[in-house]
């Protein structure tokens, strides 16, 4: 079933939240459809539900003529089984064929089944076993997909053929801890890409605030000269406060967006959310060319036709990551380049970017997206109607005044966090919105959560025995790198190091570990981080009379990503050198009253401690919610063990 040439569902279904007695999945797709979904499992459950479009149960929403969102939150009749697969069929009947056949995955999605299955399938938890996490993953990096390599363990899974002596169970949840998107770092094919869908689908003209260039519209956008590899002219600049300027570029008027990534910063409404679509699904993909745009400068061919190689690499694995995001239920959140690169990294930068009126767009935009395709889904209680309501007319009139009111409401929302009722619990911290601000200079980091958050925070992890948390970025990182980026904080070029970490902001930092310490709060923390392009395992054990909380933070970055490879084996051996167990320097930094002891990435040169290149995470716990095993698998060496080395702990 297409319409102009567009497959029914544009990408989807995404499995999201699911509990004993709900259900919650998101799609996309070209027309409004009814929905009539089947559950199976053995004899335990066999169940049908129609699902009508602006039901109790399900929300539709139109972003242009062929592109609809569906927001499914079933509350079910009966109890769903623990510990079993349960097969579901998703079935769509469009709105012009009320009497026509239903039309199952089978007709619109005949890949989203594994080798022997009939239907996609899910597991609820009695308890968490083993979990995927992984972040960062930018469409056009050359080396892989970990959402792919998750598509290998779940087919291997199924089929019983897993080449491992001790082979992990089905993964019971799905983390994906931030930068699900790059919407600051666009290669050009994709931005091409997005802009032939962006008509095929119909979508809206949005028309811009304070643009230079004679831009008032995206229309005139998209043709722009400077619409490709040269949009760092397009964005916004400012130039009345010296002292920002001073500080950062000695006083010479600078974008916003600092990012050099940002040739092809996403900018409207429409191509923020047709970039959701193209990087998790094959079907946005169809009747799309990715020969060069004829109003593209020609001193970037070179460049475009590399990246070419990289979107269509990246394009095959789509099917794999389709079927991975239709049987996992998937927990997301948000971190930078989700939105910006400098995304409310200090006072001075917010207060920069929201009061110029381009800027705001820019990140209202982003924000929008991440709602509808991102945020929805991890707590669909948090989202009133009326919040619903007013983004859903924003999409069908971008630029008007309902717009700009659709932006200023998720400007100022405040439960972007969320808590999963799994066991142990998974409590997922917004550390973007919620930020400490200094009070002491506007350019200094700020904290990754204000004070009222780590307060809510306590309160919800009071009386836990153990929790799965997720921050986006790692709580405790690399010394050395974190000390780097505190030297160029004291030289007022936080920018330039990306430095914001829980240890940046005196106040956050003392608060957090201060919660890790108080009685009420869980013995054993699970903390899953992504966002600094590589992957590392630290075990951590705070100093306390009466013996402290085992924390172990669990880093896996990035998806389909890399650090500097050079640099990156640089840094390690430096960090391992300086703040070796006997150092000295470990006096004068402010975590002496904890012991960490990094884990050995099996299979690497000797002495690493930190893993490169896209991977997806796997933690399995045991019953009282410890890790017992935290593997990473790669595309580059397939399985890779993090083993604790007791000589390498030390008090700091």
């Amino acid at each position: 079933m297409i319409t102009k040439n567009l497959n029914l569902v544009l990408a989807g279904p995404l499995l999201r939240r699911v509990e004993k007695s709900r259900l919650c999945f998101w799609l996309a797709v070209s027309k409004p459809v009814a929905v009539r979904l089947n559950l199976e499992c053995s004899n335990e459950i066999s169940a049908e539900y129609i699902i009508n479009a602006d039901s109790n149960d399900c929300t539709l929403i139109a972003a242009g003529d062929y592109l609809f969102y569906l927001f499914i939150d079933l509350k079910l009749n009966e109890i769903l089984p623990t510990g079993k697969l349960i097969e579901y069929t998703l079935s769509l009947k469009t709105q012009d064929e009320k009497d026509g056949n239903w039309l199952s995955h089978h007709d619109w999605a005949p890949d989203i089944c594994y080798p022997n299955k009939q239907a996609p399938c899910f597991q609820l938890p009695e308890k968490i076993d083993a979990l995927l996490h992984g972040s960062c993953r930018k469409p056009h990096h050359w080396e892989g997909d970990g959402l792919s390599e998750a598509d290998k363990l779940l087919a291997s899974t199924l089929s019983g053929d897993v080449n491992d002596p001790d082979p992990p169970g089905w993964p019971d949840l799905l983390v994906l801890s931030g930068d699900q998107i790059y919407a600051d770092d666009v290669a050009g094919p994709m931005l091409w890409a997005i802009h032939q869908l962006i008509q095929k689908l119909g979508m809206p003209c949005e028309k811009l605030p304070g643009l230079k260039h004679g831009l008032n519209d995206t229309e005139v956008l998209y043709k722009h000269r400077h619409s490709f590899y040269e949009r760092e002219q397009l964005l916004p600049r400012y130039g009345h406060n010296r002292a920002l300027l001073d500080i950062f570029f000695g006083g010479v008027e600078k974008p916003i967006f600092t990012s050099d990534t940002a040739h092809n910063h996403l900018i409207s409404l429409s191509e923020t959310l047709v970039m959701y679509l193209l990087v998790w699904s094959p079907a946005a993909w169809d009747g799309i060319s990715l020969e060069q745009p004829s109003h593209m400068n020609e001193s970037h061919n070179k460049r475009y036709d590399e990246e070419c190689g990289a979107i269509n690499e990246f394009i095959s694995h789509l099917s794999a990551v389709r079927r991975v995001l239709a049987h996992l239920p998937t927990a997301m959140i948000f971190d930078d380049h989700d939105v910006s690169d400098d995304w409310n990294l200090s006072r001075e930068w917010e207060e920069v970017a929201y009061e110029e009126p381009f800027s705001r767009r820019v990140i209202g935009n982003a924000l929008i997206g991440y709602f509808i395709n991102q945020g929805w889904g991890n707590d669909p209680d948090a989202f009133s109607k009326e919040l619903i309501g007013e983004i859903a007319a924003s999409l069908m009139s971008p630029g008007s005044k309902r717009h700009g009111n659709g932006i200023e409401r998720l400007l100022r929302f405040e439960q972007w966090h969320y808590q999963w009722p799994t066991s142990p619990p998974l409590v997922v911290v917004d550390t973007r919105t919620r930020r400490w601000r200094s009070e002491v200079a506007a350019s200094q980091p700020s904290g990754l959560l204000d004070w009222e958050g780590l307060t809510d925070l306590q309160h919800t992890l009071r009386d836990l025995d153990s929790v799965v948390l997720v921050s986006p970025a790692p709580i405790f990182g690399v010394k050395l790198i974190e000390v780097i980026q505190r030297i160029f904080t004291w030289f007022g070029k936080p920018l330039l190091v990306d430095a914001e970490n829980w240890m940046a902001h005196p106040g956050s930092a003392h608060a957090i570990l201060n919660i890790f310490l108080h009685r009420k709060t869980p013995r054993h923390f699970v903390i899953l981080s992504g966002d600094v392009h590589y992957s590392f395992v630290y075990d951590i054990e705070l100093r306390k009379q009466d013996g402290g909380p085992k924390i172990w933070q669990i880093c896996s970055s990035g998806t389909r990503n890399e650090f500097p490879p050079k640099l990156l084996s640089l840094l390690d051996h430096m960090n391992r050198w300086l703040y070796s167990p006997r150092s000295v320097l470990n006096w004068f930094t402010r975590r002496r009253r904890m012991r960490i002891t990094p884990r050995k990435p099996e299979g690497t040169p000797h002495g690493r401690r930190l893993l490169n290149g896209s991977s997806i995470g796997l933690v399995e716990l045991d019953t009282a919610g410890v890790p017992w095993r935290i593997r990473e698998l790669t595309h580059s060496s397939g399985w890779v063990t993090f083993t604790r080395r007791e000589e390498e702990s030390r008090w700091r």
